[in-house]
């Protein structure tokens, strides 16, 4: 079972659905039990990176994701979800992550930045479609990218963005006016900062290989 923790701050329904598509057997829940029974693991996420480590702590649910993730259960972190296995972000200064990866979370900054082509600055949020460029890490190893290209279209809505202290762990990149990181993956732990469950064909791919792991 699959379960999705539900902390009063995700597209709960959406990722459930896409789950359902691709045969995976979830349950949506803020119960810290049955995050503990679970055989996977997902955090979903929309919202403001301190407010949804308050609601994490004010449901117990932090300690169980964290055992989770140290007993080796597959742990897929999705957009805001993915930002919260760091240790800190600029979007809440003063607010801890679960910590589970070492770096921080950044805000896109693009005060001289301009589109290619066209005067216009670059715009935040980072909304639409954009390609994931593969890293030599996804290329050689990662499960969860099986029959994904590198150039591959995905959905992102976001303003922030991963800054972790281990390149190791970079699965792919995207350029919007920086490269950011727009996937991770250390051993059992994997996250994405763009929208699988929004992303048509290729989310599916992903969240199909997730089920299978």
């Amino acid at each position: 079972m699959i379960a999705i923790v539900d902390y009063n701050m995700g597209n709960l329904r959406s990722v459930e659905k896409a789950f359902q598509v691709v045969g995976g057997k979830t349950r949506v829940t803020s119960r810290p039990g049955d995050i503990r029974d679970a055989d996977k693991v997902v955090l979903p996420g929309v919202g403001s990176f301190g407010a949804a480590m308050t609601e994490l702590k004010r449901l117990k649910l932090a300690a169980p994701i964290k055992d989770a993730i140290s007993e080796g259960k597959p742990f897929l972190g999705l957009c805001l979800g993915m930002q919260l296995l760091f240790e800190t972000s600029e979007e809440s200064p003063g607010a801890n992550g679960l910590g589970v990866l070492a770096g921080n979370v950044r805000r896109f900054k693009f005060t001289k930045y301009e589109r290619r082509n066209t005067n216009d600055p670059l715009k935040v949020p980072h909304m639409g479609w954009n390609d994931i460029r593969l890293s030599s890490v996804a290329n050689r190893s990662s499960p969860i990218l099986k029959d994904v290209r590198s150039g591959s279209y995905v959905y992102f809505v976001h303003s922030y963005y991963v800054k972790p202290r281990d390149n190791g762990i970079v699965l792919t990149t995207t350029d919007y006016g920086v490269d950011f990181i727009s996937g991770i993956a250390r051993g059992n732990v994997f996250g994405f900062q763009f929208h699988p469950e929004k992303s048509q064909k290729i989310g599916l791919k992903i969240l199909r290989n997730f089920t299978v792991l």
